[in-house]
């Protein structure tokens, strides 16, 4: 199925279907991919979408432990003022 890429005010724009949006379900938010073929349109993910189960996975690994360093940056010895 072809479609043009039209003007929208400063920008431009594909017009996309109905029918394609229904088949996809596709609505709302995006994402917008580049790559070799072309632009990949795919439905957004949500903010933190699968962190519980990463945690869960990290924990069960025992992966999960605080990550700190001790040690201050350049910055923050030679650089950082109150």
């Amino acid at each position: 199925m072809k479609a043009a890429i039209v003007t929208i005010g400063n920008s431009q724009g594909v017009r996309i279907p109905k029918i394609l949006l229904d088949q996809s379900g596709l609505s709302g938010d995006v994402e917008l991919e580049l790559c070799d073929a072309g632009i990949i349109i795919r439905k957004a993910r949500k903010t933190r979408e699968n962190w519980a189960e990463s945690f869960r996975q990290m924990a069960d690994n025992n992966d999960d432990e605080l990550v700190t360093d001790p040690t201050p940056s350049n910055y923050a010895r030679e650089k950082w003022r109150w």
